[in-house]
């Protein structure tokens, strides 16, 4: 039976990746320093994921598995050592403590094989093959570099299963099942393995890759802060609560497809493609039973409003496309609200214009920045969901009459 290492033991690791391997008939050792996770998957071998819509449920048994501490190098890197596939899912911020364990695991496995390994980096990180092959080789002695050139795939994915935080009320009294919804289509990066690409349920390799990467992160991921957002400003805890109330759908999908419209123009993509994708999205933000929060998806607002990331990011490609992001806009100044509140700030007019400076990078004198300013003034004076899609509308409508 072939081995696979998931870095990782959280959610995307056990209700995602992990429950790939395992479909393609591999034996799964996740690597993970939680010890009840890493235990429980030692003592057990198996763990239920459950699949959540609004018709039901339904758990599938994920086995063979098992687990060590990535707190012990030996046992992580022998694991690397002997594995056939691994894949990362340990969050941006947490990649450069894993560094020194596949450092160990590739030394342990050159002495013995020449056998090539892909790890699929399933990191919310833009460019995440590039900064974690530097950390590896910030490590390695110059042969190694070469032998790490020629054997170690670092292939990109991008990750469109949403997984909410774990609730005690999900976990149904097993501490390791984990709740998802359906969505399991896994675009990598086909030019990135070394060797042939393993075969894994929903893996679609793609080349060359960075429109799924934009894709998912300009799309997805801001049309999802969006909502989440703009459901901060009505005090609704759930993404489905905020994506059923019919100003913030408006709001939201103007913003995604602000997006597909620069998207489709930069990359050439029918933006029937596109708008497909877009409607599944849409569908998939309502499911109930996922019971996803505001409060995760806007998570780290400081991340989600910098230069390259989903808001500021998407805003920036629309703007060089010639595609005013009006509804964008309105999305972005949410998260600036939100931002200014978790760093403990009086909201204001300067606070906003230190927050794009500062977290955004964006200059002053930029389109997207008069923007955002414009609708944080309006949402400082109290202005409803209504008046900001309003508001977004006029600026969107002014721009069209521009165009014709």
């Amino acid at each position: 039976m072939k081995q696979a290492v998931m870095y990782g033991g959280g959610n995307i690791g056990r209700g995602f990746i992990g429950a790939l391997f395992s479909q393609a008939g591999c034996a799964v050792t996740f690597i993970d320093v939680a010890e009840p996770v890493v235990e429980g998957l030692q003592q057990r071998g198996v763990y239920p994921v459950r699949y959540v819509s609004s018709q039901g449920h339904e758990d599938v048994m994920v086995s063979p598995v098992t687990a060590v501490n990535g707190n012990d190098q030996e046992a992580a890197a022998e694991a690397i050592a002997n594995c056939d596939i691994m894949a990362t899912a340990v969050g941006a911020r947490i990649l450069k403590f894993i560094v020194g364990n596949i450092v160990a695991g590739l030394r342990k496995r050159w002495q013995r094989t020449d056998a090539p390994l892909n790890i699929i980096i399933c990191e919310n990180l833009m460019d995440a093959n590039l900064i974690l092959e530097r950390m590896l080789k910030e490590q390695l002695t110059e042969e190694e570099c070469r032998k790490f050139d020629e054997t170690v795939g670092l292939v990109e994915a991008s990750i469109g299963r949403m997984v909410p935080v774990q609730t005690e009320e999900m976990k149904d009294g097993d501490p390791l099942r984990v709740c998802v919804e359906r969505y399991g289509y896994l675009p990598v990066d086909g030019a990135a393995f070394k060797g042939q690409p393993p075969e894994l349920p929903g893996m679609v390799p793609f080349a060359p890759f960075d429109f799924y990467i934009k894709r998912k992160l300009y799309l997805h991921n801001m049309g999802h802060a969006t909502c989440a957002y703009l459901g901060d400003l009505l005090g609704l805890p759930y993404i489905w609560q905020a994506i059923d109330e019919p100003e913030i759908r408006i709001l939201t999908e103007g913003a995604m497809d602000e997006s597909l419209m620069a998207l489709s123009k930069r990359y050439e993509v029918p933006m029937d493609q596109l708008m497909l994708h877009k409607m599944d999205l849409l569908r998939r933000f309502t499911n109930r039973a996922l019971g996803d929060t505001c409060a995760r998806v806007g998570g780290d607002p400081g991340r989600k409003l910098s230069l390259e990331d989903r808001l500021v990011g998407a805003a920036k490609l629309a703007v060089e496309m010639d595609v005013v992001p009006a509804y964008m806009a309105v999305g972005a100044a949410a998260g600036v609200r939100r931002y200014v509140q978790e760093a403990g700030w009086e909201q204001s007019a300067d606070a906003c214009r230190k927050v794009l400076a500062e977290v955004s990078q964006l200059p002053t004198d930029h389109p997207f920045a008069a923007l955002v300013e414009q609708f944080y003034g309006k949402i400082l004076e109290g202005c409803t969901i209504a008046d900001l899609r309003r508001a977004a509308d006029e600026v969107r409508g002014a721009a069209l009459q521009n165009i014709v």
